[in-house]
């Protein structure tokens, strides 16, 4: 049986190296399992559905030049044009579309004079089609009509006292389920519910700080006509898309020379594009994770080739005196298990400590203690496959060889 009193008194004979891989151990442990906690979370929330027909949906920027008299004349052309495209389910126009981050966002309460939010939630500006254009699902009540979007914004009044709102900004209001029909207000504006959509995540940057909101979406009734530049969004039959994208432009020519268009894309480009610096820096995280798993593989696997040099005349005694080549390796093994595993508490501790630290920050989710201790548990494993090799060469020396500590 492994003497452990012996090689306790090893270690502290030899307490610098152990400290030194101890350290490097937790720190592995603490600054790992943050990593590969936050790369989880961002590639998950990367994954997340926006509740609309994703696959379907393209959209491109429209710039009108010149002074157009009729603005709402002009989109009104120009949203029939793009639906009288064969292979075109529906169309329509807004200001910002969800991922982009280019939109309005404001707060709602359940009375004029109430000074702090109720929510928060980010404001889509929509035309009867919208709902069908998203190919998002209406859950109860109903979307809104021609008639109810049949004016032009103005300064004077905006929108009419109704809208639609995502289960997530009514659940938000009306934790009891009831907001169908509820009023609100958005900014001081009265409103009530009259529809409530499944799921449509705001148009917010998401992972940035629209992202406690992401999924609270307003839907007001009112032609997108503030300025020149605006959004069309086509959602086309399944297996469809590419083949209207490419006559998308030049239907919208033949409506007025008078444009600029860029920006025509699938939807899931606009997802890539949000996305990008999740999976950088998924991608960063994940090589100096791997990085420092191999500094400190190599470290355990330097230090046991040490003290194992140190130790030839003792292994040599002990191999002589009757010790087996597994006597030798349960002994290293389980010297690196009290360093390792003393490493790995302490790791697992400041992981907790540096996870709280960093939660509000990057706006993740706390981690498990139960997912930090897996993770120490992996690098504990790890560290005693990198003692396997040294501690193999010393259980392999002759005992005659190593007695005389050559």
């Amino acid at each position: 049986m492994t003497d452990i009193p012996a090689i306790l008194a090893a270690l502290r004979r030899n307490g610098l190296g152990a400290v030194l891989i101890a350290i490097q151990i937790a720190l592995t442990v603490a600054i790992v399992c943050n990593s590969l906690s936050i790369i989880q979370q961002r590639l998950a929330r990367a994954q997340r559905p926006t509740g609309i027909d994703e696959p379907n949906i393209f959209t491109l920027n429209n710039l009108w030049i010149g002074d157009p008299a009729e603005r709402a004349a002009r989109l009104q052309a120009d949203v029939a044009a793009l639906r009288s495209l064969p292979g075109v389910v529906d169309a329509t126009s807004d200001y910002s579309i969800p991922l982009r981050g280019e939109g309005e966002n404001g707060w709602v309460t359940l009375k004029p004079e109430q000074k702090i939010p109720t929510a928060w939630t980010g404001t889509y500006y929509v035309d009867e089609h919208t709902l069908n254009a998203y190919g998002a699902r209406l859950s109860a009540g109903r979307w809104f009509t021609a008639t109810d979007v049949s004016f032009v914004p103005s300064a004077e009044r905006r929108f009419p006292s109704i809208a639609v709102v995502t289960r997530a900004l009514a659940n938000a209001m009306y934790p009891a389920g009831d907001a169908l029909g509820k009023s609100f207000y958005y900014a001081s504006i009265p409103l009530r519910v009259i529809g409530i959509v499944d799921r449509m995540e705001a148009p917010v940057t998401p992972l940035g700080f629209g992202e406690p909101y992401i999924e609270n979406s307003l839907f007001l009734p009112a032609f997108t006509v503030f300025g020149d530049y605006l959004t069309y969004v086509v959602r086309t039959r399944p297996g469809q898309r590419d083949a209207v994208m490419r006559m998308a432009s030049g239907k919208l020519i033949e409506v007025s020379r008078s444009r600029i268009i860029s920006r025509l894309q699938p939807f899931s480009v606009s997802r890539a594009d949000a996305y990008r610096g999740a999976r950088s820096l998924s991608l960063i995280l994940g090589t100096v994770s791997v990085l420092l798993l191999i500094v400190t593989a190599l470290g355990i696997v330097g230090l046991t080739s040490y003290w194992v040099a140190q130790r030839r005349r003792q292994i040599g005694v002990r191999r002589a005196l009757g010790a087996r080549r597994a006597d030798i390796l349960a002994y290293f093994h389980t010297e690196n298990f009290l360093v390792a595993g003393f490493g790995a508490v302490v790791g697992v501790l400041l992981a907790l400590i540096l996870n709280s630290q960093i939660t509000a920050g990057l706006q993740v989710a706390p981690m498990s203690p139960l997912f930090a201790a897996v993770a120490a548990l992996a690098l504990f494993v790890l560290s005693q496959l990198a003692v396997l090799w040294p501690a193999w060469r010393a259980a392999s020396l002759p005992p005659a060889i190593a007695a005389r500590g050559i």
